[in-house]
C-alpha cells in the first residue's frame, strides 16, 4: 500500500505532543518529505480561552498566497458592512419614443465584482423594462471609477489569458472570461468550437485537427494563441477523438470590447435591436442616471471570493476600499493604504506585513502566522463573525476544501481559506476538535515544491492532532 493515505496512517502512529515543539505527527510529515522545520510557521490558539496551543516560527514573514484574501475580505466586511452594494448606472442620452431610444446609451461602472453574464442580462432586462426595444445610437462606457494604470496580465506567470490574471476594472463583466467548448466531429474530420458567451466581436480561428486517441493530455492537445489584434484568437493542435466534449476558460478582448460584445449579444438575444458601436466616455457627474442596477450584497461577494478563491473579485474589493475610504478614483495603492490603516487602528502589528493586490497572487506578499492569528481573533469577536465564518470553505464539503478531508473525522470540522502558489502552501481559519473546542489555526509553508502535496500532508497532520486533543 502506498500513496497519501498510507503516509497519513504511518505518521499518525507517532505520539502526540504539546508546547513549543512541533507535534510529532507534523514533525514526522516534514521529515518524511525532507522539508526543513524552518520552512514552516504555525499558530494555534483556543478560541474560548485565548490560550496559545502552538506557536512555531509564528513571527516569521512568509508568502501567504491566497490566504491574503482573508485580510481583504475582513477589512471590506468591517469597513463597508455586509449589506454594501456596488451600483452600475445607466443613462439614456436621447428621447424614447415608441420603444426606440433616439440617442446613445451610457453605462458607468463602480466596480461590481460579480457582474457576470446572468447579472448583466438582468441589467439589460431592466433597460427593456423601461420601454426600450431599439437603440439608434452607440454604447458609451465609463470605467473611470478605477485607475489600474499599466497592467500587464503576463507579468505574474507569463499566462496572460488565464482568468486569475485579469485586471480589475470599474465595469468588469463576466470576469472578461469566455468558456470555449471543443467537440470532435469525427465524420467530418474536424473539431467544432463554440463559446459562451457568444461574442460577435470575437473572431475565433479554428485550426484544430482530430487525432485518434483517448481524451487526455495537457489542454487535450490544444494550443491557444492570442493575436496582436485582441479581437482574434487562434486554436491549433490535435484534439483527441476520444473526447466527447472539453471546456476551457480563457480571457478575451479588452475590458470595454468584452462589455460591448456581451451587451450586443444579450440585447439581440432578447429581441432588442442595436447596430451601433462603443465609445469610451466620462459621464457628466451632474447627470441623473435613468436607472441604477445594484450588485449582490457584500456578504455574498466575500463568500465567492473566499470559498472559490476568486482573484479578480478580491482585486475589485481592494480598489473599492481605496475609492470608498480615500475617494475616487480607486487604485491598488489606495486599497493597500486602507488595509494598513485598518490594521494599525486595531493595534495589529504590520511591521512585516506586505499586501500586494489583495488576492495573494504575488511573489512579494508577506505576513506572519501571528498576523493572521490576530486577524482571525478580531473576526471572531466581531459582530459580523457569522458572515465572515460562513464565507470560508467547509472541510470536505465546499469551495477549495471540497476535495480534502472527505470521508474522515475532519469533514465539516473546519472553516478555512487555502492558499497555494508555486513553492507556497497555506491554510488559515477555524477548526473544531473532537472535544468540542474551537481553535484559530494558521499554517504557512514556503519551500521548494511544497505546493505539490507535502504542504497539504503537513496541514492534515496538524488538524488530526488538534482533533484528537
Amino acid at each position: 500500500m502506498t500513496g497519501p493515505g498510507y503516509i497519513i496512517a504511518l505518521l499518525l502512529v507517532a505520539p502526540l505532543s504539546v508546547g513549543a515543539e512541533l507535534p510529532l505527527p507534523v514533525q514526522s510529515a516534514l521529515n518524511y518529505r525532507g522539508v526543513p522545520d524552518a520552512a514552516l510557521s504555525i499558530y494555534v490558539e483556543e478560541v474560548d480561552t485565548g490560550n496559545v496551543v502552538l506557536s512555531w516560527n509564528a513571527d516569521e514573514p512568509r508568502n501567504p498566497a491566497s490566504v491574503e484574501k482573508m485580510v481583504t475580505t475582513l477589512v471590506a466586511l468591517d469597513t463597508l458592512g455586509p449589506a454594501y452594494r456596488w451600483k452600475t448606472e445607466v443613462s439614456f442620452l436621447g428621447e424614447v419614443s415608441d420603444g426606440v431610444l433616439n440617442g446613445d446609451i451610457a453605462i458607468k461602472g463602480y466596480g461590481d465584482p460579480y457582474l457576470v453574464t446572468e447579472r448583466f442580462w438582468q441589467l439589460l432586462r431592466e433597460i427593456r423594462g423601461a420601454g426600450i426595444n431599439e437603440i439608434n445610437g452607440n454604447l458609451l462606457i465609463d470605467d473611470s471609477h478605477f485607475d489600474v494604470g499599466d497592467y500587464d496580465p503576463a507579468a505574474f506567470d507569463r499566462e496572460p489569458l488565464r482568468a486569475y490574471n485579469v485586471a480589475p476594472n470599474a465595469l468588469l463583466t463576466n470576469f472578461k472570461v469566455v468558456r470555449y467548448y471543443f467537440e470532435p466531429d469525427v465524420a467530418a474530420s474536424r473539431v467544432q468550437v463554440r463559446s459562451e458567451p457568444a461574442l460577435e466581436n470575437l473572431d475565433i480561428v479554428n485550426q484544430l485537427r482530430i487525432s485518434n486517441g483517448a481524451c487526455r493530455g495537457y489542454q487535450r492537445g490544444i494550443t491557444i494563441t492570442p493575436n496582436e489584434d485582441i479581437s482574434r484568437v487562434t486554436f491549433s493542435g490535435r484534439f483527441p477523438s476520444g473526447c466527447e466534449i472539453y471546456a476551457m476558460d480563457r480571457t478575451a478582448l479588452g475590458h470595454n470590447e468584452f462589455t460591448f460584445g456581451l451587451f450586443k449579444s444579450l440585447w439581440q438575444e432578447s429581441g432588442g435591436k442595436f447596430s451601433g458601436e462603443w465609445k469610451k466616455t466620462l459621464v457628466d457627474e451632474a447627470l441623473e442616471p435613468s436607472l441604477v442596477f445594484d450588485s449582490l450584497p457584500l456578504v455574498e461577494i466575500i463568500a465567492k471570493v473566499n470559498k472559490h478563491s476568486n482573484n479578480v473579485m478580491a482585486k475589485q474589493l481592494l480598489y473599492t476600499l481605496g475609492a470608498e475610504k480615500l475617494g475616487p478614483v480607486g487604485t491598488e495603492n489606495k486599497g493597500r493604504q486602507v488595509v494598513r490603516d485598518w490594521l494599525t487602528e486595531r493595534g495589529m502589528d504590520i511591521a512585516d506585513l506586505k499586501i500586494a493586490n489583495g488576492a495573494g497572487l504575488s511573489r512579494n506578499s508577506r505576513m506572519t502566522a501571528k498576523n493572521l492569528g490576530d486577524l482571525l481573533r478580531y473576526a471572531y469577536e466581531s459582530p459580523f463573525m457569522p458572515e465572515y465564518l460562513s464565507s470560508l470553505s467547509l472541510s470536505g464539503l465546499d469551495g477549495t476544501l471540497s476535495r480534502r478531508f472527505r470521508d474522515s473525522a475532519l469533514t465539516g470540522q473546519a472553516h478555512m481559506k487555502t492558499g497555494s502558489l508555486d513553492h507556497v502552501s497555506a491554510v488559515a481559519g477555524y477548526f473544531q476538535g473532537q472535544s468540542g473546542k474551537r481553535y484559530i489555526v494558521v499554517t504557512l509553508l514556503n519551500h521548494t515544491d511544497i505546493h505539490r502535496g507535502p504542504g497539504e500532508e503537513v496541514q492534515e497532520m496538524l488538524l488530526r492532532w488538534l482533533y484528537d486533543r
